[in-house]
Formats: structure tokens, sequence, C-alpha cells
């Protein structure tokens, strides 16, 4: 059962933890992922109670009433154990951070100096942390008692968290009763993430199949084409498909491929209402993630209303407009914290391909962060080195080679040039300082890379050395890329680098007069949002187009013909 005192908790630690690692136990330093989780959650109680001009608690009941209906309850619930004392602080005019040292989720490691997010109270952490003491004493020995040393063993958290847990650890869809990798339900690994199962009871129907006596009783491959044409007496899929080269769209990556975004909405007070919460439910079960929308498998009108905005576009909607045979055939196999080890490890092998009875794919691999990006103090020494990460590509790319029907296609990304992210950001104002412009871009990373829990400290920092160094590896590890690409041969597929090229977009958004800032993720401050997941898919089409056309596939002449057959080929 759903309960949720912890829906915003488990939303923000997300956002916060270390992209490289599951789960939400507490990592980092000075309470880490605890520490932030409650830090923006009590400030946005403490800005609700000024909105509404009332007291935390009616704040914090005002909160749970914005959830959908069946988790209200629940969430008064789980509220009901620290809300007096959110209250009694904040009516004390203690900040946030504050707070969050008096209720026990964080603290001062040996050695460290008090994080904080928000603006330093008068008189400074010290002082109010002394003045704190006695309630810090109380809560301490109640926790105690109750077992709430983790924000995950608290009622109305603890079964988020386990849900939540158990979807990001696997890359494969949760229901599937025929074990062929695909599956009839959206969410958790489902046809969000790879074409919809048409049937679920037979391992050999499913997106991306050659079909079977050319579907003329049933729909084996998913594409929506079945049947006997009556003029000529030959199967739909023989003669609408054959010779056409059908192929699917694969993406093996990281959260950029996934598409990772989480609603600003969320984190200003003024924005807080029911319906920004209205797809909470789904949005946790895809892992907070919006691979339907994304730049490498997006397929589906944007509906979502205020909690993500912009155009839809994508490879695989591109490759199925010029054959409509390649309907449903994606896998959007990208996973927050992504990198060359986890890829050869877990993710590669995630992929579900039949190199005997699936057609060709297009196979786009993009790691282009992570194996730079860490929240470790230390964070150059952290990085994956030239030759580890050279290793752990060539060993993907052999599996592929196992994998794979003949005439595949392998994509290579290279790796990202994060310092424009906080070029672009950091004097801005954060969401959750909206509501008195107190907290930038600068104060938030600093934050985070104070509880050493950063997603890149080595690019979402004010150290323009640290910054200029990341991205001088990100650099090198992408020349291993173009020597892989430039070296090697495989049986099953043949193999092209593409730069990632977001610079190149943000150069264009900007002369056509838009801001650079526009383009990146509101919350994290790290990402690409959903305008520039469709900018990045027009550009990649484009040098595509330009420099390997032969990766796209035939344009099918009977395209209109399928349309006026079959209509939406059953949706998805």
């Amino acid at each position: 059962m759903w309960r949720s005192l912890g829906l915003l908790c488990a939303v923000t630690f997300l956002t916060l933890l270390p992209p490289t690692r599951a789960g939400f136990m507490a990592r980092g330093a000075n309470g880490g992922t605890n520490c932030a989780a409650c830090a923006v959650l009590v400030g946005l109680v403490e800005q609700l109670a000024q909105v509404y001009n009332e007291d935390a608690v009616k704040a914090l009941d005002r909160f749970c009433s914005f959830l959908p209906d069946q988790l209200q309850a629940p969430c008064r619930a789980g509220a009901k154990i620290f809300a007096p004392y959110i209250a009694e602080a904040i009516y004390n005019k203690e900040t946030p951070d504050v707070v969050c040292h008096a209720i026990g989720f964080c603290k001062v490691d040996p050695g460290h100096q008090a994080c904080h997010l928000f603006p330093v109270p008068k008189g400074g952490m010290e002082a109010a942390l002394r003045r704190t003491q006695p309630m810090y004493q109380e809560v301490k020995k109640m926790r105690q008692q109750h077992g709430y040393a983790d924000i995950c063993n608290i009622p109305g958290i603890k079964e988020i968290c386990d849900i939540i847990n158990r979807a990001f650890n696997s890359h494969l869809p949760a229901e599937d009763l025929d074990k062929d990798g695909f599956s009839t339900i959206k969410t958790f690994r489902g046809s969000s993430w790879r074409g919809k199962d048409c049937n679920d009871l037979d391992s050999r129907h499913h997106p991306g199949a050659r079909p079977i006596n050319g579907d003329v009783l049933t729909d084996s491959n998913c594409n929506g084409i079945s049947g006997l044409d009556s003029e000529t007496g030959l199967p739909y899929e023989d003669l609408l498909c054959n010779g056409t080269e059908p192929r699917g769209m694969i993406l093996l990556g990281d959260s950029i491929g996934a598409h990772f975004h989480l609603p600003p909405q969320w984190f200003e007070a003024k924005s807080l209402n029911p319906s920004v919460f209205k797809d909470l439910l789904f949005i946790l079960e895809n892992e907070i993630d919006w691979p339907e929308l994304s730049a490498a498998t997006g397929h589906m009108n944007n509906t979502f209303g205020e909690v993500i905005k912009g155009p839809v576009d994508s490879i695989y909607m591109r490759l199925r407009e010029r054959n409509r045979c390649n309907h449903r055939d994606y896998q959007n196999i990208g996973v927050n914290g992504g990198r060359s080890g986890s890829m050869n490890s877990t993710i590669v092998r995630s992929l579900v391909r039949n190199r005997m009875s699936d057609y060709p794919a297009l196979v786009n691999i993009e790691v282009v962060g992570n194996d730079v990006c860490n929240g470790h103090p230390d964070t150059l020494s952290h990085m994956t080195k030239p030759d580890e990460f050279r290793k752990n590509m060539l060993d993907t790319l052999q599996y592929l080679d196992g994998v794979l029907p003949a005439g595949s296609h392998v994509w290579l990304t290279g790796l990202a040039n994060g310092s424009l992210l906080y070029d672009n950001v950091h004097d801005r104002i954060y969401p959750l300082g909206s509501l008195r412009n107190d907290i930038t871009y600068t104060d938030f990373y600093s934050y985070m890379n104070c509880l050493e829990i950063s997603p890149c400290a080595g690019w979402l920092t004010d150290n323009s050395t640290l910054r200029y160094l990341t991205t001088k590896r990100a650099f090198e590890l992408s020349d291993v890329l173009k020597n892989i690409t430039a070296t090697s041969e495989y049986k099953n597929f043949d193999l092209v680098y593409l730069d990632i090229g977001i610079d190149e977009v943000i150069a264009e958004w900007e002369a056509n007069g838009g801001e650079g800032w526009q383009l990146i993720e509101p919350v994290d401050g790290f990402h690409i949002n959903q305008q520039a997941n469709a900018l990045a898919a027009a550009h990649f089409w484009k040098q595509l187009e330009k420099e390997y056309p032969d990766l796209m596939g035939k344009v099918n002449p009977n395209n209109d013909r399928i349309k006026e057959l079959f209509g939406d080929q059953g949706g998805y």
C-alpha cells in the first residue's frame, strides 16, 4: 500500500542521491541524503505556512490534502510523528536547516562544517544548534525508542522506499508473464520503456520479432499489422513490410537517455496544488524518468499538463515515421547513474533481442557523464580512468555482437561538456528559493557538495579549475570511444560515433533568441529538459541523415496504405 508523508521525501531523495547508487539508505556526510530530504520538506512546509498564513501543522495537513485521495490519510498518519517538533521550531523562527538538525536528520560530522541550503540564521549555525539542543535530545530519545534512525524507517515512508527500491533495482518489466522482456502495463519498466507486448502468454510474440507465418492469423511482432490481403492473397506483413528494412530503436544509457525529470512545481510552495500531484504514482513507478517523452524513445503526446512542458520528438518516432512497420519496436534501457561499468555488468544484459528471430536494431550507447561524476570530495581520483573505460566499453560491444541480429547498427555517443551547466544557471534562483529569492543554484550545488551527495561534484561547483579538469577527463573518455570506433570491427553490426552535441543545441537555441538555462532541468540543474530532448532528437537525426543515412533504413512506400488499413496500429 502506497503511504505518503514520504512521497515528497522519496522524490527529494532521488533528486539528491549520488546517481551511481540505488536505494535510500543514508549516505554522504553530515546526514547526507536524510538531511537533504528533511531540509527540502521542512522548507516547503514553512513556505506553505507563509503563503497561507497558517501554522506549520496546518501547512503540513494542507500538503497532504494536495495528494490523491487514497494517499491523504496515510500522509497525515505519518506526519503526526514529527509535526509538533517541526511546528515548534518554525514558530521560533528557526530555519529549515536548523529544524532538521533539531530533529536529528542533519548533523555535523568530525572535521566538517554544518551544511545549510537556506540562508544562515542570525547569530550563525553554531549558536542555532546550541539553542535547539533540548529539542534534539527529546527527539533523539523518541527516535531511538521507535527505531526511526533512517527516514525510510518511519511509518508513511518505509513502504514507498521499499517499492521504489524494487523498481530501481531491475531494468526488466516487473510484470511479464511469458518472460520475453515486454509487458502489457506501462510502469515498472513496462511499455513506457519498451514496446507494449501484444500477447503476454507467448514469448514468441513481442515487438521487434520477425512475423510468424506472415502474421496471417495474429500480430506476432506487435506492430499492429496482420491478416491477409483479399486482392493479392498475400499476408499484409509481406505486402507492406517485406524489403523495407524494419528495425528497432534501442537506448542503452544513463539518466539523460531515460530522461530524468522532477517537476519544479513540487518544490515551489506557491505552485503546490492537487493537479501537480495527479500523476504522482505513475511518475514514481517510472523512476522519475520519462522515457515515453525522451529524445531516444519518445512515442506519445505530452499529456502531463503543467508538470512537464515542451514538445516531443525522438529517434524512434522518426524511424516509425520513415517506416510504420517499426511501430512499437523500441527499448529504453536508460538507468539513473548508468556508467561504463554498470553498462557492461547490468544495463546491456537487460537488452532483449533474439539474434535469429528478431529484426536488426539501431542501438545507441550513451554514458555521457557518470564516469566523471560523483559526490566524493576527492572527485578527480574517483573518475573512471581511460583504460578502465575502454575495457568496459569493449566488453559491452563484444556482448552486443553475440545478441544483436546481423545488419544491426551501434552508435556511440560521446561524453558531455558539463561545464555549461554551471555557466548557465549558477546565479539564477533555485525553485525552492522562488518564494523569497533566497536560494541560488550556487547555494544548491554547494549544499549538495557539503553533504557529499552531489550528482557531479566536478561540474556542479564554483571551482572553475575542477570544472575544467572534469571536462578534460570527459573529453579523454570521448577520445577512447572515437578510437574504439576507428579500430574495432564486429560481425553483426557496424559501429559509428557521434558527439553528444548539447552545446551545439544550446548555441542554436540562443541564436534563435532563447537562453541556455531554459534547456536545463530546473530542479536538479544537471539534466536537459523536455524542450532540449526534442531539440536533441532533431539534432541527432540531422547528423545521422548527413553522415550515416544507412542507419535509418529505407522510407517505406506503403506507409499511407498501412495507416489507411490499420489506423494507429494499436497505439501504445
